[in-house]
Order: C-alpha cells, then structure tokens, then sequence
C-alpha cells in the first residue's frame, strides 16, 4: 500500500464511501488514532481503522473510494488488518455492518466472518429508516 492516510484525508475518503449515512470526522479519526490501541492501514483507494483490546480486534471502519471500488482494495486492505491485529495477539475478530450492505457482507461473508448478533436500528440513514446492523465475528490464526 502507498502512503498512510492522515486524519483528514481518512474523514473525505469515509464521506465519500458513506454517503447515506453520518461519516466520521477528522477529529474523530484523530482521537481514535491517538490510542495506542487503534492503528489504520490503506492509503487513498480504501483503509482500515481497528482496534485491539486484550485477544480482541474490532474492524470500527473500513472505507473504499468509490472510484477504486470492486478493484480487490478492500478485501487486501482486510488481510492486512488481521494480519496487523494477529502481531499486537488478536484471536478474535469483530466487525458489524448495515443489514442493507450486500456488498459488504459479501466481502466479509467470503473472508470467513459470520453472523453472531444484530442490533436493531443501529445505523442511521439520511432519508430512510434506521438499518440493523450484524454482529459478525472470526477467529484468527
């Protein structure tokens, strides 16, 4: 991967990937990245912002340009984030994702995620009722 993102750049690349709903802000991404127990990995087709506690990493966004989307960024960037998260003594990893984003289910259907729980009306869309998000969980290596 190129260069890693700074905080700003992450905050457009999240608006443009997630236009219907609420995206991050800079500040956001930068009191994230300011824990030693978050790190990021991408550049500017697509990144990857997690975190680890204990034997615990949890995927809190992953986002693809929109322009370098179904290019394979993501399911790279996904590889690199497990494999970043099995250093720092992950086991187990956690992701959730909007009920009515078959692509990213797809993507984390074929990485070996499944379904373990929902929550109801989790994600707020901008002219449309709220969406639940699935509770999906992996082991690693």
């Amino acid at each position: 991967m190129a260069e890693a993102l700074h905080p700003a750049e992450m905050a457009r690349l999240h608006a443009a990937a997630f236009a219907d709903t609420r995206p991050w802000s800079q500040a956001e991404f930068s009191a994230l990245l300011a824990s030693p127990l978050c790190f990021a990995t991408g550049d500017t087709r697509c990144f990857a912002l997690v975190r680890v506690i204990a034997d615990e990493a949890e995927l809190l966004t992953i986002a693809t340009d929109p322009c370098a989307q179904r290019q394979g960024w993501a399911r790279r960037i996904m590889q690199e984030w497990q494999s970043q998260a099995c250093t720092r003594g992950a086991h187990m990893c956690f992701l959730e994702v909007a009920a009515d984003n078959s692509a990213a289910l797809a993507l984390y259907l074929a990485d070996g995620f499944a379904p373990c729980g929902r929550r109801a009306g989790y994600y707020a869309r901008k002219n449309t009722a709220n969406v639940d998000a699935i509770v999906m969980r992996k082991s690693l290596p």
